[in-house]
C-alpha cells in the first residue's frame, strides 16, 4: 500500500543484499480475490473472506461493488494470521451499472459481467482497465453469454448487456481463458439448465472460486480441470458464507526469486508447491532449491546461477506472471537462456528498465533472448506492471550499488508490504517518499 503518501511520489530503494535468511508468509492471491468479491453479488447476506491481501487492487475493487450497492468493511487479521478479512454485505438493493471513474482503473472490473446480468438481467460498465500487455480482448467472455441467451452492445463508453433468465449452453474456448472461465462459471450458477465448459482454464484461483461459489449453494463439477459443469440453481438456494482467500502463487515465487539472486535459506510459509510444480522444477534447474516444508517451502540457494529456456502456457504450464521474475534471474545466470511469451504478446515491456541495469536481453518477436552477465549495476527504473515492478525490487537486490524504482503504484496493485516482507530477510531496500520535482 501507499503508507499514507500518494504512491505516485514514492519509491522503493533497494541495494546490494544477501545471504537472506528467516521466514515470510505469503498472504492471499490477488488473482482469486477479486473474483471471489465479485461472486458475492450472487447471494443476499454478510459474506466474509479471510486471508485478503491489504493491496491497492482490492481497494479498488471494493470502490467499485460499493458503487453498485454492496457494504465493505476492511477488517484486521486476528493476531497470528496474515492479510485483512473483508466483510461485505449484500442487501440485493443492486444497481448494475459500473461507474467509469471506477471501473476504468481496474481490469477484474470486468467479472462483474457474468454475476451481475445472470442475477439481474442487465449490466451497464465501463470497458475495464488495468495493466497494459498488449491486446486482451473480452470476446471470449461475451460469446460465451450470448450463447446463453445476453445481447450486448460495446460502445466508447462502455458495455451493455441484457438478456432474460440466462440459458445453460455448451461452451468451448478457443484458449483456456482465466477471465472468461470465472464469468462464465458465475454466470451458469443461476441460468436455468446444465452449462458445460469446455478447454475451461485450470489454475488454482479457478478452483478457490469453484470451492467458494459451492460453498454458496452453486452445483459445480470439473474445478481444476478442462470440463466444468454447471448446473444452475434458482436464487433462493444461494447463501453467505466465509471463505479462506487461496495463497498468491506469484507473492511467494517473488520471494523465491529474491532468495535466487541474493543467495540464502528461507522459508516461505503459506506456500502451496502443489500450485506451483513448473515454477519449481525450473528453479531446481537454474540451482535453486525449493522443498516443502510443513506450513510451506524451504528455498536455498548457495551458487552461481544456470540458464535455462522457459515458455509460458496455460496452468499447469509455467505462469506468466512468472515470467519478469525468471527473466531478471536469467540475467545474472552462467549461459544463455531464451524465454518465449505465449500468452501475452506485449509482455516484454519491462525489458528495457532491466537493460539500465547491464542486463543483455534481445527481443525476437514473443521471445527473449538473455545472455547472464556477471552483475547487474544499480540505476534508476520505472515499474511498468505489477509483475515486472516487483521483478525490477528483486533485480534491484543483487545488482551492485542503489537502484531507485519508481512508478511503485503498480507494485502496490498486487503486493502486500514487499518492502517490509524482504526487510524482514535481510534485504536492503526501504520505501522514500521522492522529493518534488526530482
Amino acid at each position: 500500500m501507499s503508507n499514507g503518501s500518494p504512491a505516485g511520489d514514492d519509491v522503493i530503494v533497494a541495494s546490494t543484499s544477501g545471504p537472506l535468511g528467516g521466514e515470510v508468509t505469503v498472504p492471499g492471491a490477488k488473482n482469486s480475490v477479486l473474483k471471489l468479491m465479485a461472486a458475492t453479488l450472487l447471494a443476499d447476506g454478510r459474506h466474509l473472506l479471510t486471508n485478503v491481501p491489504v493491496i491497492d487492487d482490492v481497494e479498488i475493487m471494493s470502490d467499485l461493488l460499493r458503487a453498485v450497492g454492496l457494504r465493505i468493511e476492511q477488517i484486521a487479521a486476528p493476531a497470528g494470521e496474515v492479510g485483512q478479512h473483508l466483510e461485505i454485505v449484500n442487501t440485493g438493493a443492486i444497481t448494475p451499472v459500473a461507474p467509469f471513474e471506477v471501473a476504468d482503473r481496474i481490469r477484474a472490473s470486468v467479472n462483474l459481467v457474468g454475476p451481475l446480468l445472470t442475477r439481474f438481467g442487465h449490466i451497464d460498465i465501463a470497458l475495464p482497465g488495468g495493466d497494459d500487455f498488449g491486446g486482451r480482448p473480452i470476446d471470449m467472455h461475451l460469446r460465451g453469454l450470448e450463447k446463453m441467451g445476453a445481447e450486448f452492445q460495446v460502445t466508447p463508453e462502455g458495455l451493455f448487456g441484457r438478456c432474460g433468465r440466462l440459458q445453460g449452453a455448451a461452451i468451448e474456448f478457443d484458449f483456456p481463458s482465466v477471465g472468461a472461465t470465472e464469468n462464465i462459471v458465475m454466470a451458469a450458477v443461476l441460468a436455468e439448465g446444465v452449462t458445460v465448459i469446455t478447454n475451461a482454464a485450470r489454475e488454482p484461483e479457478i478452483v478457490d472460486l469453484c470451492d467458494m461459489l459451492r460453498r454458496m449453494g452453486a452445483r459445480i463439477e470439473g474445478a481444476g480441470t478442462d470440463i466444468i459443469t454447471v448446473t444452475g440453481v434458482e436464487q433462493s438456494a444461494l447463501h453467505a458464507v466465509t471463505h479462506e482467500v487461496v495463497t498468491d502463487r506469484v507473492q511467494a515465487a517473488t520471494y523465491m526469486a529474491a532468495v535466487a539472486m541474493c543467495k540464502g535459506d528461507v522459508t516461505v510459509r503459506r506456500a502451496n508447491l502443489e500450485h506451483m510444480g513448473m515454477l519449481v522444477e525450473r528453479f531446481g534447474e537454474m540451482g535453486v532449491s525449493v522443498t516443502p516444508v510443513e506450513g510451506g517451502a524451504r528455498v536455498v540457494c548457495e551458487g552461481g546461477l544456470t540458464s535455462v529456456n522457459v515458455s509460458t502456457l496455460p496452468y499447469p504450464g509455467f505462469a506468466t506472471d512468472y515470467k519478469p521474475l525468471v527473466v531478471a534471474m536469467l540475467a545474472m545466470a552462467d549461459g544463455t537462456g531464451i524465454v518465449t511469451e505465449n500468452l501475452y504478446p506485449g509482455r516484454f515491456r519491462y525489458v528495457e528498465e532491466l537493460r539500465k541495469l547491464g542486463a543483455e536481453i534481445d527481443i525476437d518477436g514473443h521471445h527473449a533472448v538473455v545472455r547472464g552477465v556477471g552483475h547487474l549495476r544499480g540505476a534508476i527504473v520505472n515499474a511498468p506492471d505489477i509483475r515486472a515492478g516487483a521483478a525490477l525490487v528483486v533485480a534491484g537486490l543483487a545488482a551492485q550499488g542503489i537502484t531507485e524504482i519508481r512508478d511503485v503504484h503498480h507494485i502496490d496493485r498486487g503486493y502486500d508490504d514487499i518492502v517490509g516482507r524482504l526487510s524482514s530477510l535481510g534485504a536492503s531496500v526501504s520505501r522514500i517518499r521522492r522529493s518534488a520535482g526530482v
